[in-house]
Formats: C-alpha cells, structure tokens, sequence
C-alpha cells in the first residue's frame, strides 16, 4: 500500500478502512511512506491497530521508507521497536 500527502485526524479513518480491508485477504501489509509529509497520533493509532489485527491472523505489518518527518514521529514513540521499519520499500517487500 502506498500512501501520500498527509496522515492526521482527516485522514486517518481511510487509512484505518484501507488497511482493514488489506488484513483479512493478505496476512503480511508493506505501507509505503515515501510520499507521506506529516502524521500525526490519528496514523500511530491506526498502525497500531492494524498491527495488532495482522499480528492476531498470523501476519505483520511492514512501514517502509518513512520520510524524516514521519521516522521522527514513529521514534519519538517507539512505535519503531514495534512494528518493523525498514528504510526502503525494495527492503521492506524482502522476505
């Protein structure tokens, strides 16, 4: 899944319906964060949650290419140590 522009209050119940229909059909989620400019704690809350549904199902869930902004905000909270990050989206598609 590739996103871009911004993840906050706004958008984060698309990104939440997004990654719930991803969920149940496919057990491992990549979210592309290349494009993304800013996220607030609306898109830590939803990758929380979809971590945890993925994680329940036997699957994960990968972020991959974080811009500088968004690393920032995923290490200021750890959610870094949580959900696996990987600097880019050729990496974070490795098995």
């Amino acid at each position: 899944m590739t996103l871009a522009g911004e993840i906050d209050f706004h958008t984060g119940d698309r990104l939440q319906e997004a990654l719930a229909v991803a969920g149940p059909t496919t057990a491992r989620t990549v979210v592309d964060l290349d494009r993304v400019t800013f996220m607030d704690s609306s898109g830590i809350n939803v990758f929380i949650a979809a971590h945890h549904a993925l994680s329940a199902s036997g699957g994960w869930l990968r972020l991959a290419a974080p811009t500088e902004h968004v690393l920032r905000t995923l290490q200021l909270v750890g959610l870094d140590t949580v959900i696996d990050c990987r600097p880019t989206l050729s990496q974070a598609l490795a098995a």
